[in-house]
């Protein structure tokens, strides 16, 4: 049996998220109060375009409901964080169109010291009960944010993640490459080196592509483009548009760069470098969720996205206190395809 994940523009079934609950992530209950509102409005605003199912821990229900709404689905699982796109499965769709869940090793984006994954390392196989699909299990040591696929063959990649020693020692490239296309159905694989500077943080994931490069449509791929020299990801973006300019995808186009400016804010309140990024949207059914910083760009990322998606309506959610956690608006959801 063969299987292939479908690309994000695809249809959806449904979205998957998880609810934040008390953890090193949010940690007191101003910054967990945060989140929670943070998450809701993402969560609201993909549920105008499709189904929304929130995976929370036991006892927050209620707390979820008054946030979510009443057109929210509701489960209660065991968690211990809130970034489903790394934690949940990677949904893919067999040769004649029905759905299984790849199972990757989730260990704490590479065993960080803050990180707890006893229950999020099973979330994976129970969403995909609840889902009602097979699971695939992979022992590739490996997060939904640390892939992006055009849908015909491409995937991209980071060295620092799926090469990273704390994820898959011992691994080579090659062998990397062999479960990923065995996984996704892909059969190329674009290497950047790294991720952006900010995601070496405290509760940075070591470089997931997906605040750095995601396809648009296939031979076409947004990168994140950092144009003040002040900033450390001035050098990193310069890198990854000069990679992707020279590279084919997997049926041998040449690949259509579109730049994306990065906010204009180039350090958070403590004075660390951001790595506030408009690449980490969300594609819905006929909408993008986009990520906004009250930043002049906003609107500057919203207009691109507009003329690469003119049938899906742009809709901008403040994803400040989302990043602070280690993310933004793509780590927290993940598609299921329809079938």
């Amino acid at each position: 049996m063969t299987y292939r994940m479908p690309p994000e523009w695809a249809p959806h079934e449904r979205t998957w998220m998880a609810w934040p609950g008390p953890n090193p992530t949010f940690a007191g209950d101003e910054e967990l109060a945060a989140a929670r509102t943070a998450w809701a409005r993402v969560a609201r605003a993909v549920r105008r375009f499709e189904p929304v199912t929130m995976v929370h821990g036991p006892g927050q229900g209620e707390s979820a409901r008054a946030l979510l709404g009443p057109d929210v689905e509701l489960v209660e699982r065991e968690l211990d964080d809130a970034w489903m796109r790394d934690i949940g499965p990677t949904f893919v769709l067999d040769e004649r169109g029905r759905p299984a869940a790849v199972d990757w090793v989730f260990n704490g984006w590479g065993g960080q010291d803050w990180a707890r994954w006893e229950h999020d390392s099973k979330i994976a196989r129970q969403v995909a009960d609840l889902a009602g699909v097979p699971v695939l299990s992979s022992g590739l040591v490996n997060e939904g944010g640390a892939i992006h696929v055009d849908g015909e063959g491409t995937v991209l990649l980071t060295e620092t993640v799926q090469l990273g020693a704390g994820r898959n020692p011992g691994w080579s490239r090659e062998r990397v490459e062999a479960e990923i296309h065995a996984r996704l159905g892909t059969s190329k694989a674009i290497w950047l080196p790294h991720g952006l500077s900010g995601d070496y943080g405290r509760y940075g994931t070591q470089g997931h592509v997906d605040i750095v490069a995601a396809f648009a449509r296939p031979g076409t791929v947004l990168v994140h483009s950092q144009r003040d020299p002040a900033h450390p990801d001035h050098a990193r973006s310069r890198t990854y548009l000069e990679i992707l300019r020279a590279e084919t995808d997997a049926r041998g186009r040449p690949l259509e760069v579109v730049e994306v400016p990065a906010p204009t804010v180039l350090k958070d309140e403590q004075g660390d470098w951001v790595d506030y990024s408009y690449i980490n949207h969300y594609l819905c059914n006929g909408g993008v969720v986009l990520c906004a910083f009250d930043d002049p760009n906003d609107e500057v990322a919203a207009g691109v996205l507009r003329r690469l998606f003119p049938d899906r309506e742009v809709t901008p959610v403040d994803a400040r206190t989302i990043f602070a956690g280690g993310g933004g608006i793509h780590c927290i959801t993940q598609q299921q395809p329809k079938s």
